[in-house]
């Protein structure tokens, strides 16, 4: 699921091309992926509590494989976004992942296993636009999808000949576990850390929906070159995580969110300021993207912790709430980035774009900050 959220990306200006449609309108195809990810993310984590996890994963691929045959096949832009919006049913390979490691060991180390399970997904964004670029410029951009049709067929081998069912004995009905959001979305809290975790996560999702236009009509890059500059914040996405690894426990959450939302929103200030005074390259926008995975590897983590500890007993409930409204804002400011660039825009509506989001998500973190505090000084927590 994460190759297919990005593998493609350097393609987009090819693939506008080749479809005779606006930029903005191809680039369409990043939101409605995210969307549809974010509303799934209410429901994937009950139906596999109720059906079990096997069963759930093993129709989910099949659907993601018959999509990825449906993107690489479309005739034209409608269709493909359709397709699109159906393979999007791979982001249960996501959820259910760290459930099934939940599921199989104890929780210190489930948590050590989740932690190897991240830092293997910020390789992908690493790889996944290279890869892209490079079979974008030997075969066309319907070779990604080719791929991803692969790469889904061995999944579901292995998941058929590998995979046993770890849920629970005991599945709970949909109405209890669906009875139990109105405590939770009643916490300040609870919205808080959600927040923290939507505008920050939001500020690398206006980047997919915004970064192959720059890169590409901006600064001319091939789909090559797109792919391999694209890479950059996963690059900061992996230090950060491991940064979180290593010293979340002894520093605290609290100092690792707000040390990661600054460290973003001063690389944003920085390069949106050379870009103002005219000192701008494919080189420098790149790299100072780093500091957007920075940042994002040490505050997410924290931030989830946080919003799954609100409320200890309905930690499921939360990691569904939480996602699907991190996913679905993410959706919607990669749709705005893609609106706010066209001819002459140059990428500074962009860089606009994601330095307000970080902005939020730090204003966020200190108002989380403020009501850890009041909640330590007086009970009942809240």
């Amino acid at each position: 699921p994460a190759l297919s959220m990005n593998v493609f990306l350097p393609s987009l200006p090819s693939m506008a091309r080749d479809f005779d449609a606006p930029y903005r309108v191809v680039q369409l195809s990043v939101a409605v992926y995210l969307g549809a990810s974010a509303a799934l993310q209410l429901f994937i984590g009950p139906v596999a509590d109720r059906y079990g996890r096997r069963p759930v994963l093993l129709g989910s691929f099949a659907l993601f494989t018959l999509a990825s045959l449906g993107c690489a096949l479309s005739p034209n832009i409608e269709t493909f976004l359709v397709f699109r919006m159906v393979q999007a049913i791979g982001a249960t390979g996501m959820v259910l992942a760290r459930a099934i490691v939940r599921d199989m060991v104890p929780q210190a180390q489930a948590a050590s296993m989740i932690g190897y399970v991240t830092m293997g997904m910020s390789v992908v964004p690493m790889i996944g636009p290279v890869i892209g670029g490079y079979l974008d410029a030997a075969l066309g951009w319907q070779a990604n999808f080719w791929m991803l049709v692969i790469a889904g067929l061995a999944i579901l081998a292995l998941i058929w000949t590998d995979l046993g069912e770890t849920g629970p004995a005991e599945h709970p009905s949909f109405r209890a576990q669906f009875a139990e959001y109105p405590e939770l979305v009643g916490s300040p809290r609870f919205w808080g850390y959600v927040a923290a975790a939507m505008f920050s996560s939001g500020a690398f999702f206006a980047y997919l929906g915004g970064a192959p236009f720059v890169g590409s009509e901006v600064f001319g890059l091939s789909p090559e070159q797109v792919g391999l500059y694209f890479g950059a914040p996963a690059v900061g996405y992996f230090l950060g995580n491991w940064i979180s690894g290593r010293y979340a426990v002894r520093m605290g959450t609290q100092w690792m969110m707000l040390t990661g939302s600054i460290l973003t929103v001063a690389g944003l200030a920085v390069v949106t300021a050379l870009s103002l005074a005219g000192i701008r390259s494919a080189e420098t926008f790149f790299a100072f993207m780093t500091f957007v995975g920075l940042g994002n590897g040490m505050v997410l983590p924290s931030a989830n912790a946080g919003l799954l500890s609100v409320r200890p007993h309905l930690a499921g409930t939360a990691s569904g709430l939480g996602g699907a409204a991190m996913i679905g804002g993410g959706a919607a400011l990669s749709a705005y980035a893609g609106s706010l660039l066209g001819p002459g825009t140059g990428e500074l509506p962009l860089l606009e774009l994601m330095t307000a989001s970080s902005a939020l998500a730090l204003a966020s973190i200190l108002f989380v900050r403020s009501r850890e505090r009041r909640v330590e000084g007086r009970a009942p927590a809240e």
